[in-house]
């Protein structure tokens, strides 16, 4: 089990995931991290994440290729990624989906440039496969879910547990849960179901205080954390 709970905020490309509001992101993640004990993960776009690893040591990329060094003209090998301080990547998020070998080549990419490695996926099945590759965390989001606003800890419970139970079949690894949480209450409620945090995003990067939506997921999570 995890010293402590993760909240993994996906900043996909909204507005305030550039510039300014991204840079605040970034030193609000820090602070929250400090206060709460929750690893905060900010997950940004490939055009800054190098910027806003230099701010906040917890970033990772939202996508890696499968190649490295060499004549790629518009790829992102994962050794860019760790050679520029990045700490981790995101790959095979339902908008940006994957061939299961490409999934498993950046994966093992990644973790031979000392990436960390958090992949998503869409169904419990779906997350026993990427089980077997080398990743650090698995992410299950119902894509159907996903910016509903309705969470999948009370929408489908069993998609959460299912996956548990599923990646637990294969070995030990932390599993998050995604797609429509929006709350304390929904962030809680996925951990109380066994999850090692949430993903989230448009609770984030579309609230009107993003500091404060961040507050509410960790503080809730860790809340329960330390009564389990």
């Amino acid at each position: 089990m995890l010293e402590a709970p993760v909240l993994a905020v996906n900043m996909k490309a909204y507005g305030n995931a550039f510039g300014s509001g991204a840079r605040d992101l970034a030193r609000a993640a820090s602070r929250i991290a400090s206060s709460t004990g929750v690893r905060v993960i900010l997950v940004a776009p490939l055009v800054n994440a190098v910027l806003l690893a230099s701010i906040y040591d917890d970033v990772y990329a939202q996508h890696a290729d499968p190649v490295g060094f060499g004549a790629h003209t518009g790829f992102t090998p994962p050794e860019a990624l760790a050679a520029e301080g990045v700490k981790g990547v995101l790959i095979n998020h339902s908008e940006h989906k994957m061939l299961y070998r490409d999934v498993e080549k950046v994966a093992e990419l990644a973790k031979k440039a000392g990436l960390e490695v958090l992949a998503c996926a869409d169904t419990p099945g779906e997350a026993a496969g990427l089980a077997y590759l080398p990743v650090d965390m698995i992410a299950v989001e119902p894509p159907e879910l996903i910016g509903t606003g309705i969470p999948v800890s009370k929408a489908k419970p069993e998609v959460i547990t299912g996956a548990l139970e599923a990646v637990g079949r294969v070995r030990s690894l932390p599993v998050l849960a995604g797609a429509g949480i929006t709350g304390g209450e929904d962030a809680a409620r996925a951990v109380e179901l066994g999850a090692s945090g949430v993903l989230v995003a448009s609770a984030v990067m579309k609230a009107s205080n993003p500091e404060a939506k961040m507050r509410e997921l960790a503080e809730a999570m860790v809340k329960l954390w330390r009564k389990m």
